[in-house]
């Protein structure tokens, strides 16, 4: 949604209720509600055939304010013969759990005894702040050998050579130098499989989640992730940059079968948006001064821990004399409306009748068990599906 829209937003409380009479002057503090042109409940029934709409909120100080309130949205049936002023209508369901990346090392093509180093790059917000070009580790072993009397140039003992890979890779960084993590605190490592086609299963853990300090101003929400890529390669490591791969050392395939996504919708997300749009409706006192007593107006409906939905109308001034011919350029406006998931349901069936059914831009991804894990020693199955 543009950033240069006219922008509103609505998070609606846990518990709410929408209006069945009354108009927006009933409106309890935080209670959210849809009204009619002629400021009377919308509902399924009525707000399609409505030249326009209204979103409304209750306010706890109405000195000098009435009920926050939206411009006039004109649904795609209304009855005022110019057509939707609607531009953009969609959702974005709340998935409180970030996705983590999840990688499948496979097709090992390793003789005995050869040398073999995995370096693994992640990126995230924080992981580009301190480290040039992504946070870069790299781990080597020695194949195992084979029986006597083996051809040397037999395939090697995939499981053992993954268990050896395991091993190193969990080991405690050497030193006492801050700046040696340990790999274990951002990956965790699995073999799959017990034979010559077992994989190597590398997965992102989730991302170390920070408090929110007393201060409005400071460490603001954040909307991050981690990734990481994958080299499996013969000989010692390398410090070459690995953004043009070299085919012929490679003796592994790196597959990604899980991309890691943000967290949606979490209250934290929703208490920063709260911040970020707060002046469009300030009546007076606009500004967020760093002390919470200096923002008399300001209230957040935000309950910590709650996951919400996230509904986005975008549309044009409702007159369109609004708008006479000049070399300006045309400013639309925004809501989003924050809805906690249990009562998504009944505000988007009001507004389906209006706007037509709203499309969901999102998907949460979901674990189920299929596959085997061999390392460490646990008979976890795990297969991770969008």
């Amino acid at each position: 949604m543009s950033d240069f829209s006219l922008h509103t937003l609505f998070v609606v409380p846990v518990g709410n209720s929408l209006p069945s009479s009354g108009s927006t002057q009933d409106l309890t503090a935080g209670q959210f509600g849809i009204f009619k042109n002629d400021y009377t409940v919308a509902n399924a029934g009525n707000i399609a055939a409505a030249p326009y709409f209204y979103l409304a909120q209750g306010r706890t100080n109405t000195y000098l304010l009435g009920s926050k309130r939206s411009n006039k949205i004109a649904g795609v049936n209304n009855t005022s013969g110019q057509g939707s002023n609607v531009i953009e209508w969609y959702k974005v369901s709340g998935c409180s759990t970030a996705v983590t990346q999840v990688t499948d090392v496979s097709g090992w093509t390793v003789k005995c005894g050869d040398i073999v180093t995995l370096t693994l790059r992640a990126h995230s917000s924080y992981l580009d702040t301190l480290y040039f070009n992504g946070f870069t580790r790299s781990v080597t072993v020695q194949a195992p050998c084979c029986n006597c009397g083996g051809d040397p140039c037999t395939n090697v003992d995939v499981p053992t050579l993954i268990d050896s890979f395991i091993a190193k890779l969990n080991q405690a960084a050497p030193g006492i130098n801050s700046d040696n993590i340990k790999l274990s605190q951002f990956y965790q490592f699995q073999r799959i499989g017990n034979d010559a086609n077992a994989i190597l299963r590398i997965s992102g853990k989730p991302l170390t989640r920070y408090g929110q300090p007393c201060d409005i101003a400071a460490f603001p929400y954040e909307y991050d992730r981690m990734y990481f890529r994958t080299f499996v390669y013969s000989g010692p490591a390398t410090t070459a940059d690995f953004i043009v791969v070299d085919n012929c050392n490679l003796v592994a395939t790196a597959l990604v079968t899980q991309r890691a996504d943000y967290p949606k919708g979490t209250s934290d997300e929703i208490k920063q948006l709260e911040k970020n749009l707060y002046s469009y409706q300030a009546g007076y006192l606009k500004s967020l001064y760093r002390m919470n007593g200096y923002n008399e107006n300001f209230e957040s409906w935000v309950t910590d821990g709650t996951n919400y939905d996230t509904l986005y109308i975008k549309f044009r001034a409702y007159s369109k004399g609004a708008y006479q011919w000049g070399d300006f350029i045309q400013q639309d406006e925004a809501v989003t409306i924050a809805i906690p998931s249990t009562l998504t349901s009944g505000i988007t069936t009001v507004l389906n009748a209006a706007l037509g059914t709203v499309p969901d831009d999102s998907a949460c991804v979901t674990t189920t068990s299929t596959t085997t894990t061999v390392w460490p020693t646990t008979s976890t199955t795990t297969t991770l599906e969008p």
